[in-house]
Formats: structure tokens, C-alpha cells, sequence
């Protein structure tokens, strides 16, 4: 993989990309404060307005291009912005409805950096072929769709030195940094067992909408303005599907629209989207992950699993993952006991027995979304998606406490900056104040570019979310992705990381996306 020549002219006006020796990451050296990052948008609309926008609001950052498959999506942001970021004038910027074409005049535009907020599927495609290219990649959770994808992002990204954020904006929550302390700390004792459940999927999946995509061969026109084919990308070829009908028999608790496929409903179909797992486990996950130094997983074994079909996902399931014992890199010395960890989706929660201090003093009740983790000493509460809300009780405790208020874990030092303490890390004030929720993930990936803010040891990097600490997250995630396709309630598959490969035929086919000609990366 090569770096073409324009760009290798702009790393070169930096001063350094430097390969660092543990775990092979990059950092990018100083820049000109002065000198605007050049910023294209892939996903212009809903999760890609709230991508891009807050990049641009550091003052830091000069939009170079568009792209969006549907210009209505495109319009619309455009009059959004209007009203988000008044007198500023966008009209002259580029427009493009195949990102292919983008990439093609990536160095006419002089693209540097661009933010991926597009269908699961398209998210390896583009950041791929982008990062090759020198260009540094905001990617939208999950990373990718696929175990082939990851590894191929994985060293896509090492071979080219470019700066990575997933966007998993609890990161840069100042709890979720702290409970990770708490956690990393071993105040809680050996730790086997973690729960994490979702109120997702909130939009169509099962096997209502396996049922009425087989009995729609035909499919619907395509809605002006959409561009089908960039819509499909790499994606096997099928007729556009506009909207269900008000008495179709298709799970839609939210009324997100009932829109078929276009927009948000893709995210239930196997194809365009990795389900509820993919959706939210890298948000109600981050913290066990990063809190138990969680690697490599062994196994998944799917519990129970309800609308099982060939077409999409599931509308609930429980999935247990297996993650390997470990050293810690936190505690030199100590080993890490294997953790199974329970992931429940579609509403389905852990039973309040296994948390009888916090139903104690909450009627019984599990809160609606969460992440437990169980030790020998102790325990943490989650409560929430991002990390919010984290709570803490001891053995010794009568109830749960918050985590900046429980006297043993205020006790545990601090190691993780806050995204707005960039000064904590001693080397350099960030340019941009990165306090508080999207603003502070968003102003991390900006402020790294110019070599600013914390440099984060546990992820070798200035973003907290760059690949040293979102790829091998994202491989459990996965792995119970697949198991979600594959396997019948007792069914165990067993993925070997440094082969690539499952225990079994049928998973093994899904390592792998299908690429459609024309669109290969």
C-alpha cells in the first residue's frame, strides 16, 4: 500500500509522522496553527451532520467536499447549516452523490482529512481507499462491517500513518475516563463476568422485514435525487425498496419512517448494516473493554435469539463472548482472569438478582441500557449508553455510589486525561476547548492532526479512539455479529484471530464482504 506523491509532499510538511515502537501507531508532529484542515464530508446528513459540524465550529477546519448519495440528504443539511452556523457560506463547496468520484479528486481538493458517517457497509470502502491516500479518517461506529474489513482497515491505517477516530462519542466523557481509572485501577478485585444490555433495535429488523423484501422482487422507484448504485456500493445488486405500508407487519417501535432501506432502516439488514450489536455495543461496551484491557475474544455462544431469518437481524438475542486471559499493560505483573461477557439486545435485560444492592434501592429495576461488570471485590454500574452515569459499591458497601464520589475510588489516581485537561498530559495546550460530549470526540480528531492535546499512552495516539484500542474492540463485536447469523440457542463458535478463521464453513463465509464490480478497494 503507497501514499501517493501529493500526499507524501504534505507529511513531509509536517513536522514528522512518527512511528511509535509500542504498537506501531502514529503520531503526526506540529502544523501551522494557521493552516485549516481540509475537510470532506462522506454522509452529509443526520449522524454525518452532527460528524462534521462540530469539527467545523472549531474554526479549525475548512469543508473542501460533499458527498451523499441522495441530494435530498445533502439539501437538507445545507439548510440546516444555515440556521446552525449563520453567515457562513457553503454554496461553493463540492458536491458529489458517488464517493468514488470523491476519492478520485481527493488530491485536486487536497482532502487531508474527511469524516465517514455513511451505511456500515460503505465505511471500509471509503476510509480504505482514503487512508492509502494520506487522508486521516473520522469512522462512524462500528468501524466496519466485517472481520476481513477490520483486519484490512487495521493495516491500512499502521502502513500509511494516519490518524483514526471511531466514533463512539462516550469516550471522551470526563466519567467514562474516570470509571475507566476506577476500573484499570483492580479496586474491583478479579473480574469473569460482565453484563451489557440495549433497548436496540429501534428501528425494523426480523422477520417481518425478511418477509416483505422476498415478496417485493420488483422493487419500488427510485426517489429522485438518490443515487442507488453509490447507495449499493459494495453490496450485491438489488431493486430499490421505498417505504412498508402503514399495515405492514414490520417491527417499528419508534416510527422511524417505515422506510424500507433509505434512510437509517439499513442498519437492520445484514447486508448494509451490523444490527443492534454493531449499532451500540461499541458504546455500552467501551468502558468493560477498556476498563478490563479486554483483547482477544475466543468464542460466542448465542443464548437465545427470537425473528431469526436469512435477511436480517434478529429482534432479540442474548450472546455470550469469551475473552482470553491477558497481562496487564495498566498493573505490570498482574495477570487477567478470561471474561465472559453477556451481551443482551432487543429490551432484554440481565436479571436484577445479579445486582441485589442497586435494585435494593431501585424497586427492583434495571435501568433501561447498561453495562455491569462483577468482581471478587466489588462492582460498576453503567447506566446509560456513553458512560454518563457510572456507580460503584465495594463488598463493603451498602449501596452504589457514584464514581467521583465513592471515597476508595476518589482514592485511585488520576492516569487518563479529560478531553478538556489537555494540559494534564504535559505536552502542549490543545487549541480548541474540548469539553463535554460530541464536541470534545470531534476536537480531539482536529487538535491531533496539529499535534496537539493529550497523548493517550494506552492507545499510543491523541485520539482515544484510534485504532490501538477500536480494533480489537471491534472484533468481539463481530465475532457476536456473526454468531447472531450462524448459530441456533447452545450453538458455540470459536474464532482463532491470528488465522482469521471460525471452527466452522458457514461463519467463515461471512468473514468476508461481497464486492461488487466496480467497486473494489
Amino acid at each position: 500500500m503507497t501514499i501517493s506523491s501529493s500526499r507524501r509532499g504534505f507529511l513531509r510538511g509536517l513536522a514528522g509522522v512518527s512511528a511509535l515502537a509500542a504498537g506501531g501507531c502514529f503520531t503526526i508532529g506540529k502544523r501551522n496553527p494557521s493552516q485549516k484542515v481540509k475537510l470532506a464530508a462522506v454522509g452529509v446528513n443526520g449522524k454525518g451532520y452532527s460528524d462534521w459540524t462540530p469539527m467545523l465550529k472549531t474554526g479549525l477546519v475548512e469543508m473542501v467536499a460533499f458527498c451523499d448519495c441522495d441530494e435530498a440528504q445533502y439539501k437538507a443539511a445545507m439548510g440546516k447549516v444555515k440556521d446552525d452556523l449563520p453567515g457562513l457560506d457553503l454554496s461553493g463547496v463540492p458536491f458529489y452523490t458517488d464517493y468514488r468520484k470523491l476519492l478520485d479528486d481527493a488530491d485536486k481538493l487536497g482532502i487531508e482529512a474527511m469524516t465517514i458517517s455513511t451505511p456500515d457497509h460503505v465505511h471500509a470502502p471509503v476510509a480504505v481507499q482514503a487512508m492509502k491516500k494520506g487522508i486521516h479518517v473520522f469512522v462512524q461506529k462500528p468501524l466496519v462491517r466485517t472481520l476481513w474489513e477490520l483486519d484490512y482497515f487495521n493495516r491500512t491505517a499502521r502502513e500509511n500513518g494516519v490518524i483514526v477516530q471511531m466514533g463512539n462519542q462516550g469516550s471522551s466523557l470526563d466519567s467514562m475516563r474516570r470509571c475507566t481509572e476506577v476500573v484499570q485501577s483492580g479496586i474491583l478485585g478479579d473480574v469473569r463476568e460482565v453484563h451489557v444490555w440495549t433497548n436496540r433495535p429501534v428501528w425494523p429488523q426480523g422477520e417481518g422485514v425478511a418477509k416483505w423484501v422476498k415478496s417485493h422482487p420488483n422493487g419500488d422507484p427510485i426517489r429522485p435525487g438518490l443515487n442507488w448504485d453509490a447507495f449499493l456500493a459494495t453490496a450485491k445488486e438489488r431493486p430499490f425498496l421505498d417505504k412498508y405500508p402503514d399495515d405492514a407487519d414490520v417491527y417499528d417501535p419508534w416510527k422511524l419512517g417505515k422506510n424500507v432501506y433509505h434512510t437509517f432502516t439499513w442498519r437492520g439488514f445484514f447486508d448494509f448494516g451490523a444490527g443492534a450489536f454493531g449499532d451500540m455495543a461499541c458504546h455500552t461496551m467501551n468502558l468493560a473493554f477498556r476498563g478490563l484491557e479486554l483483547g482477544g475474544v475466543s468464542d460466542a455462544t448465542l443464548d437465545t435469539i427470537e425473528s431469526k431469518n436469512d435477511v436480517a437481524y434478529p429482534l432479540k438475542s442474548v450472546v455470550r463472548l469469551t475473552y482470553k486471559e491477558r497481562q496487564s499493560k495498566i498493573r505490570k505483573g498482574k495477570t487477567l482472569p478470561a471474561v465472559t461477557l453477556y451481551w443482551y439486545d432487543g429490551g432484554v435485560k440481565p436479571d436484577a438478582e445479579i445486582m441485589p444492592k442497586w435494585a435494593a434501592k431501585h424497586e427492583g429495576k434495571v435501568p433501561n441500557t447498561g453495562c455491569y461488570i462483577i468482581g471478587s471485590k466489588g462492582a460498576v454500574l453503567m447506566q446509560d449508553d456513553y458512560g454518563g452515569k457510572c456507580a460503584i459499591a465495594l463488598d463493603v458497601d451498602t449501596e452504589f455510589k457514584d464514581v467521583f464520589e465513592h471515597e476508595a475510588a476518589k482514592a485511585v489516581e488520576r492516569a487518563i486525561p479529560f478531553c478538556g485537561s489537555a494540559s494534564d498530559a504535559g505536552d502542549g495546550k490543545s487549541t480548541v476547548e474540548m469539553k463535554g460530549f460530541a464536541e470534545g470526540h470531534y476536537g480531539e480528531f482536529i487538535n491531533a492532526i496539529f499535534g496537539n492535546g493529550p497523548y493517550y499512552k494506552q492507545t499510543h495516539s491523541r485520539c482515544f479512539s484510534d485504532i490501538e484500542y477500536c480494533i480489537p474492540q471491534m472484533e468481539g463485536i463481530l465475532v457476536g455479529c456473526v454468531a447472531q447469523q450462524v448459530c441456533n440457542p447452545g450453538d458455540t463458535i470459536k474464532w482463532n484471530s491470528s488465522l482469521q478463521q471460525f471452527d466452522r464453513a458457514d461463519a467463515n463465509r461471512l468473514i468476508k464482504p461481497y464486492i461488487r464490480k466496480g467497486f473494489e478497494f
